[in-house]
């Protein structure tokens, strides 16, 4: 029996397909050839994920044609991977950069991305595609329904299943995606209203399921080359608008800053994410890490003062501090969703007189020289433990972007069909 046979309809469709990625007309004939493979390749994989999940077993497929066409197609920036289980992602590959590659600058340091355990990593491999589940895994293929209703935990056990140096996309990694797209001049645009570009209407994805308030999702990679980090057919989808995505590595513990040193997040066992792990690290005003608690450590203080209303309410404007004075929420529940702070990212202010160090800047917590209105908003609850989410969601405007971060909800939270995920791997 030939599970994967097609008919002249799907490979019209196909090749179309492929034209849009490609983000031109016409295709060369090896294109061509290379594009239908590719299609043909994830459709395949997606059978065959269905069809174990079922009970049932195929022949094992190693993908190799998969691989080959991909990276004809995007001339070796993309690949294929496969986990554990011998089943593929897409994947984007990202060589070692240096702070001055990415941000124009004399710096010879190593951008924390690629600094792994104290060791360097010549390349970083990234999700092409917001993920969907299959079996308990994380898998990134084109033209599927993101993966909604899961929690912070869910998405990291989801990444870890696939097998050794797969792990959820950490803050690290998202922030040097972010800034090889500024660097290149590339924001990407993305779904930020009802399955389209709120500033060009034109530029729309395939729609897949309603997240509310109708709110439209769009299927993974639908969208037009200019929603890719680098406007190119080779380049990250999706990362502003769609859905916010949980990243690892990032968090607001009562207020205060808290990474995992250079992109140890990825090497990570469950534990390592722990709410209550040594791994996490507070921000001191000379770039120095330190415990939890220290006096001088980056925290996020309200402009306003708050209040004990159980209800999910903007109070006004965040600032950076060495100390918190003003809660958003007086109450007990302090894992809720109550009182918050938002203001632009770019408009993201520290008290006077605070220098904020570099490393605040480079992993996208405090804004650098290069961030602008159109990177998106910052949002904060200075109580309880925040997991940080990125990019924006389909209904986001002007307010979805690169540098768009919500320290919003816990790592319980379940209940959103806006957040998504991305794994990413590394050779250890």
């Amino acid at each position: 029996m030939n599970f994967f046979t097609v008919s002249d309809e799907q490979k019209q469709k196909r090749q179309q397909a492929a034209a849009d990625l490609l983000g031109r007309d016409a295709l060369s004939s090896e294109e061509r050839d290379a594009a239908h493979c590719y299609a043909s390749k994830s459709d395949e994989a997606i059978e065959q994920l269905r069809y174990q999940s079922n009970g049932g077993r195929l022949p094992e497929s190693r993908f190799d044609e998969m691989k080959i066409a991909i990276e004809t197609i995007t001339g070796g920036a993309n690949t294929v991977l496969l986990d554990d289980t011998g089943m593929p992602s897409i994947v984007v590959a990202l060589p070692m950069q240096r702070i001055g590659d990415l941000y124009g600058t004399d710096s010879r340091a190593m951008h924390p991305a690629w600094i792994v355990n104290g060791e360097y990593k010549k390349v970083v491999y990234v999700s092409k595609y917001m993920n969907f589940v299959a079996r308990n895994r994380a898998y990134s293929l084109p033209m599927r329904d993101p993966h909604v209703f899961f929690n912070f935990d869910d998405g990291v056990r989801f990444c870890l299943n696939k097998g050794r140096g797969w792990h959820l996309m950490t803050n690290a990694e998202w922030m040097a995606v972010a800034q090889l797209s500024k660097r290149m001049g590339t924001r990407p645009h993305g779904n930020t209203d009802r399955g389209m570009y709120h500033a060009a209407p034109h530029e729309k994805g395939v729609p897949t399921a309603m997240n509310g308030h109708d709110v439209l999702r769009t299927a993974s990679g639908s969208g037009p080359v200019t929603w890719n980090h680098n406007h190119d057919a080779s380049g990250v989808c999706d990362l502003v608008g769609n859905m916010f995505e949980w990243v690892g590595g990032l968090r607001l513990m009562n207020g205060e800053f808290q990474i995992i040193e250079d992109n140890t997040a990825a090497v990570y066992s469950a534990d390592m994410l722990r709410p209550d792990s040594h791994y996490w690290r507070a921000i001191c005003t000379n770039g120095a890490l330190a415990a939890h608690g220290e006096r001088d450590t980056l925290k996020v203080d309200g402009i306003p003062t708050g209040d004990s209303e159980e209800r999910d309410h903007l109070l006004g404007a965040p600032l950076v501090r060495t100390k918190i004075e003003r809660r958003s929420y007086l109450g007990e529940d302090i894992q809720g969703n109550q009182g918050y702070v938002e203001c632009k990212f770019s408009d993201l202010k520290a008290e006077e007189g605070l220098a904020v160090p570099q490393i605040a800047k480079i992993l996208g917590f405090f804004p650098d020289e290069t961030c602008i209105p159109e990177d998106g908003i910052f949002v904060a609850r200075n109580y309880g433990e925040r997991i940080a989410v990125r990019g924006g969601k389909a209904g986001s405007l002007d307010r979805a972007g690169l540098n768009a971060l919500h320290f919003y909800n816990p790592r319980f939270y379940d209940g959103s069909a806006t957040i998504g995920f991305r794994s990413a791997y590394i050779d250890l």
